[in-house]
């Protein structure tokens, strides 16, 4: 499967979770049941994902956790909260330049309609 591919699947697993929930659960709840149901389709899913970096030649495998890391490709970074901050888009972005990926989504459960609660941030993905 592609970034795209996979991203589809990410937002109509995410877009149903939140119409059956709710907003404004735990963060670690939607993970949970978000992460279950993409592995239901097939999905390999990994939570809490360390993004290991090296600088210098210095290697450094402490301080930066993905929410969800699904087939490798996908970095999903989950939020439940009444509003983002651009903070939380240049932490998903920094995941995805200290990885290697190129594509990551933002979903913040929090949001009154998961519509405008689903944000992506591409680094490097051709258009398809």
């Amino acid at each position: 499967m592609t970034e795209n591919e996979i991203s589809r699947d990410v937002v109509d697993a995410a877009f149903k979770l939140h119409t059956e929930l709710g907003p404004g659960l735990l963060e670690s709840v939607y993970e949970a049941l978000l992460a279950r149901d993409l592995e239901s389709r097939g999905l390999q899913v990994v939570r809490q994902k360390p993004i290991p970096f090296e600088h210098r030649g210095m290697k450094f495998d402490e301080g930066f956790r993905a929410d969800l890391m699904v087939n490798n490709l996908v970095i999903i970074e989950l939020k439940s909260v009444e509003e983002l901050h651009p903070s939380h888009k240049k932490q998903l972005k920094t995941y995805l330049k200290l990885s290697g990926k190129r594509l990551g989504l933002l979903i913040n459960f929090g949001a009154p309609l998961i519509k405008d609660g689903i944000h992506r941030v591409v680094l490097g993905l051709p258009d398809s």
